[in-house]
């Protein structure tokens, strides 16, 4: 399964794409997308939109992984996140990828183990994770971690559909006795 992470910002988006394939994890690519400050908002979601098609296009991915938006102190700020946020999604969506969203605490949890992780810590792990050469940058490391985490949480959140679904089956089973419903 080929994973695309988003860690979306209005001034960089951070994007991740990683191959699983059983417990194994391999990189892909990764990188930032660097929004120009000087764009009216409109435009800067553009580029957002833009860019993450053209890396789901080139990558590829059967599923997108995106960090959840924290409230932030300032209001302003944590709306245009969130604006920043949808431009990624819009573009996830229209590459027809499942998006599967997590907090960043359930990110760091799951790449490093404790929800109070620092940047540092995530960036080590990731290097780590994947066997890359030198620490991924700030915004590129957490998307690729967002896409460990799903690599991480899905494939067991698969295992406990899969058998939430076979404990049904059995469960609502019509009952048969010498030929009649019980």
């Amino acid at each position: 399964m080929r994973i695309l992470g988003v860690d979306p910002g209005l001034r960089r988006t951070g994007f991740g794409v990683i191959d699983v394939a059983g417990p194994r994890l391999s990189y892909v690519a990764s990188g930032t997308i660097v929004v120009p400050t000087t764009l009216p908002l409109s435009e800067r979601l553009r580029v957002i939109l833009d860019n993450l098609r053209e890396v789901a296009r080139d990558t590829r991915p059967d599923v997108a992984a995106l960090e959840i938006v924290f409230l932030n102190t300032n209001p302003s700020s944590t709306l245009l996140l969130g604006q920043a946020r949808g431009a990624a999604l819009c573009a996830l969506a229209d590459s027809a990828l499942s998006v599967h969203e997590y907090t960043a605490l359930q990110i760091k949890k799951s790449v490093v183990g404790t929800g109070r992780a620092a940047k540092e810590q995530v960036q080590h792990m990731v290097r780590h994770l994947l066997a890359l050469d030198g620490n991924p940058a700030p915004d590129s490391a957490d998307a690729l971690a967002c896409a460990i985490c799903h690599a991480h949480i899905g494939a067991m959140q698969d295992q406990l559909d899969a058998q939430g679904h076979a404990l049904a089956a059995r469960q609502f089973r019509p009952a048969y006795r010498n030929g009649r419903l019980r």
